[in-house]
């Protein structure tokens, strides 16, 4: 299967301009364990330029296209969030099940408007952290990052598999031109 992989701007992201045309990532939402990110970065979505809350901004997202292969994504997330994350990856994180929502937004230059390239339309991906060898894959910065000084900003990297279930994941690769692909298995019970 076909790999997705997308890196957006954090500076368009944070301080969206109407006349660029870099790729824009929103963590609308996520969940780990029990812990919900709280959605505190008011963000312009760049289709209508309405202001959304929304709980991260995704700088790269990865999926090779296997149904079973993990997502990996790097977003920038708040303070509060920061603190959250930091304590669920200090301690025996026994729960390890992720919920997510994430938009991708692309700019069509042909339509000349911006459109979803990757996303779960409000229908929230359900998984597991990955692990490899007896490491999770959540991590989470100590320092803010630079590259966008306020609000304060954190990076946290995270890897996720499915749950045994099908699930879907909305693709584009213009402002017409959509499809859908699976993502999970289902296991009979």
């Amino acid at each position: 299967m076909a790999s997705n992989n997308y890196n957006c701007s954090l500076q368009q992201a944070y301080n969206f301009q109407k006349d660029q045309q870099q790729n824009v990532g929103h963590l609308v939402g996520l969940t780990i364990g029990t812990q919900a990110l709280k959605a505190d970065h008011t963000l312009t979505n760049p289709i209508g330029y309405a202001a959304v809350t929304v709980a991260g901004v995704i700088e790269n997202w990865n999926w090779e296209g296997g149904y079973s292969q993990p997502i990996y994504m790097d977003c920038n997330i708040s303070t509060t969030n920061q603190t959250s994350v930091s304590v669920l990856t200090q301690t025996n994180l026994s729960n390890t099940v992720v919920v997510a929502n994430f938009n991708i937004y692309t700019f069509d230059p042909i339509n000349k408007v911006y459109y979803l390239s990757c996303t779960t339309n409000s229908t929230a991906l359900n998984g597991f952290i990955f692990k490899q060898g007896g490491d999770l894959s959540l991590a989470v910065d100590v320092h803010n990052d630079p590259t966008v000084m306020s609000p304060l900003n954190y990076k946290m990297s995270i890897g996720f598999m499915p749950q045994p279930s099908q699930q879907t994941i909305n693709f584009a690769v213009s402002n017409t031109q959509k499809f859908v692909k699976q993502w999970g298995v289902t296991v009979p019970g």
